[in-house]
């Protein structure tokens, strides 16, 4: 018909579309094949036993090995986008969150959030939205929770902000509530040998620093893979046309892609720490980039028993990762408080291990 303007594509939804207490039902279910758990392993080359091998999970009491805590969080995560951070930023930060079920391949994953704060920055020209997302699997149980706030842009930078609102987060997850994803486990039937490492819970310290060592160097091809991999749709991790005209010129590497990044490498040092239980915190302080290489170190900030569980044992620990400098300095924050230079990732983290 001629002169139609009207369009049915999505422009995704700008700073002012959001308002606290609204909730949002993320559009397309993904079933979580074997594939998706190869593509990730070739991604990243995570290590731990209970995640690579079904006869080690099974000889410990799962049914067969679960999916990577990661690959379930970016899968939840890349539901959101569309709705929440398709006109992002940058996205900012986690905190209370929880891997609450185990999920296996043939699970299918769905997301919906809850708009639970919004402050306008003092450009005008974008804002802050804090969300809690719930991913739940085809019997709709809850198998992950967070929250994360992401910077998005507005519409028009003359409207009118809304009353702003930041929610109060917890510091950490309750221990208490941690180990739901995993079965009691047969510890006599866990190999240490075969997990890589002779250390369990008990050989930590609080305070203890481990360097990684390691160092993966990302490739264009490779985070953009990963990004379509999770159906996540940010433009400013696809659009090099759009982008080439914005401050930073380039492609924006997501940030998950340094989370998954940063827990692959940590398995040299915490090999035994084979489930991430919660996500206390976490914190993008600077851009990664194609042909960057990251490194990672970690420090033990807190060990747990979890009450009727003599089987596992958490460990709060503390994840940095940096671009392009090694770790073994443990580069951190100087004495103002800022990161030092090469700093782009801050994750605080229960892991747990055998006891």
């Amino acid at each position: 018909m001629t002169g139609m303007t009207e369009t049915k594509a999505r422009a995704g939804n700008f700073f002012e579309d959001f308002a606290v207490g609204q909730v949002l039902t993320h559009a397309t279910p993904r079933t979580v094949t074997t594939g998706d758990v190869a593509v990730y392993n070739g991604l990243y080359g995570p290590r731990f036993a209970v995640q690579s091998s079904d006869a080690f999970a099974q000889a410990i009491g799962y049914p067969r090995a679960p999916v990577d805590d990661l690959l379930v969080f970016h899968t939840v995560f890349g539901k959101t986008v569309p709705d929440i951070s398709l006109n992002a930023v940058a996205n900012l930060g986690y905190a209370e969150g929880r891997f609450v079920k185990a999920v296996y391949p043939g699970d299918t994953l769905s997301a919906t959030s809850e708009v639970i704060g919004v402050r306008e920055n003092s450009s005008r020209t974008s804002g802050v939205v804090y969300v809690r997302t719930t991913g739940r699997n085809q019997l709709g149980e809850p198998v992950l929770e967070y929250a994360r706030w992401v910077m998005v842009r507005k519409r028009d930078g003359a409207s009118p902000a809304p009353a702003a609102v930041v929610p109060r987060l917890a510091e950490r997850v309750d221990p208490a509530t941690l180990g739901t994803a995993v079965p009691t486990l047969d510890i006599g039937g866990y190999d240490l040998a075969l997990a890589g490492s002779c250390h369990r819970w008990g050989d930590y310290a609080v305070g203890e620093r481990i360097d990684h060592v390691d160092g993966i160097t990302l490739e264009e091809a490779e985070h953009q893979l990963a990004t379509r991999l999770y159906q996540n749709t940010a433009k400013v991790h696809f659009n090099l046309h759009e982008q080439a005209r914005g401050q930073l010129k380039r492609r924006l590497v997501y940030g998950g892609v340094v989370i998954s990044l940063a827990r692959a490498l940590s398995c040299n040092g915490l090999a035994n720490a084979f489930h991430v239980a919660a996500i206390n915190a976490g914190r993008h302080v600077a851009p990664c980039f194609a042909g960057d290489t990251v490194y990672a170190w970690s420090e033990v900030l807190e060990k747990a028993e979890i009450p009727g569980r003599g089987d596992v044992g958490a460990l709060r620990v503390r994840v940095v990762a940096a671009k392009n400098r090694a770790c073994s300095d443990f580069p951190f924050r100087n004495a103002d408080g800022e990161n030092v230079e090469g700093v782009i990732l801050e994750l605080d983290l229960w892991l747990l291990l055998p006891q």
